[in-house]
């Protein structure tokens, strides 16, 4: 048992697994890092974060998040630079977004020094599971959970934070193809679609898998009244280029997460001279754009996907392809500008990067 600097005890593992991962076919979500980051939370305060090696827990089966969902969680990752140095891509955003769904959900928030400190910390210790591949990057994910041993609808009083990572390769490997859903709903006004919340998710498995049997990638949510706007697609925020604008669906309610890497695109866009609108966009207006010959391209953001080019939309039937993806501009100049920073090649005037 060690004690760094800012006071984590580690307790470094014997024998480290890395060997088992290959660097030439890195899944994502499949392998996990050495280490995870542990801290409780009990009697109104959290107690000292401790690195321990990556293992199974041991809960009760009367655990609470188990029967009434309260856990929510971030997800961050670090690259290496050009000098093999880990470093963190705005994990301060995701610190502050990670409170935000706490709050929401009735949980105890954390401190900059437990989730961006304690983060740094874990990763040094890991910093060998960092790839360095194009495409690759550790993959990080914070998570609290509600541990009371109780069965009864309350909050939680006991908590549990922990980081853990993993080695990550690409998520979609290909232009993705969308299937407009009109039937089921993400998320209403009053709600907990804008947090990181479990049951987010959970709720999006049985349509996801309803749309993969038809032959589509993922889902663009709509809203809940009308089915008539758009909102996420899957698990990502989402963009379409209609003519020389930019235009992504207004965060400005509580139904669409305010997404890490939807910021930062909104940011470069602009940077670029690129009209960005952020408001209501129906699936209608879309329908149009494309009949026009002025929907020129469309594409997801999220961390764990980074830019997903959208190949094809599908409404009610009717299947809209857009052009090819290797003709598209702002996407691939998008892509190629965010790597550029996220892997420390290109100077960061905007204090994204966190230093391990």
């Amino acid at each position: 048992m060690m004690v760094s600097e800012t006071g984590i005890k580690t307790n470094k593992v014997e024998n480290s697994r890395i060997h088992e991962v290959d660097p030439s076919n890195i899944q994502f979500g499949k392998t996990y890092s050495d280490h995870m980051l542990v801290a409780y939370y009990e009697d109104g305060v959290w107690g000292k974060p401790e690195v321990i090696p990556f293992a199974n827990l041991a809960l009760s089966p009367a655990t609470t998040f188990f029967h009434y969902g309260q856990a929510i969680f971030e997800g961050v990752k670090a690259y290496k630079d050009p000098n093999g140095n880990p470093i963190i891509f705005r994990p301060n955003d995701n610190w502050a977004r990670f409170n935000r769904s706490a709050r929401r959900m009735a949980m105890p928030e954390v401190s900059r020094e437990l989730f961006v400190d304690g983060m740094r910390h874990l990763i040094d210790i890991d910093r060998d599971w960092v790839p360095t591949g194009e495409d690759t990057s550790l993959y990080i994910r914070p998570v609290l959970l509600a541990i009371d041993e109780f069965i009864g609808v309350r909050p939680a009083e006991k908590f549990l934070f922990l980081i853990m990572t993993s080695p990550a390769g690409p998520y979609y490997n290909h232009p993705v193809s969308i299937y407009v859903q009109d039937k089921y709903v993400r998320a209403f006004p009053g709600g907990i679609g804008f947090t990181k919340a479990a049951g987010n998710y959970g709720m999006s498995m049985l349509p996801t898998s309803q749309i993969k049997k038809m032959g589509y990638d993922q889902i663009l949510w709509t809203d809940g009244f009308e089915h008539k706007y758009v909102q996420e697609i899957g698990t990502m925020n989402v963009f379409f280029i209609i003519g020389d604008k930019a235009i992504t669906p207004d965060i400005n309610q509580d139904t669409i997460l305010a997404g890490v890497t939807r910021d930062s695109v909104i940011t470069l866009l602009r940077e670029k001279g690129i009209t960005v609108e952020e408001r209501n966009l129906s699936i209608d207006e879309i329908s149009e754009a494309h009949k026009n010959g002025q929907l020129k391209e469309a594409f997801g953001t999220g961390t764990a996907a980074s830019i997903a080019p959208i190949a094809a939309l599908t409404i009610h039937d009717v299947k809209m392809e857009l052009p090819p993806v290797e003709t598209w501009e702002v996407t691939n100049w998008l892509k190629q500008e965010l790597s550029n920073i996220r892997y420390g090649r290109k100077e960061d005037t905007h204090g994204w990067i966190v230093k391990v």
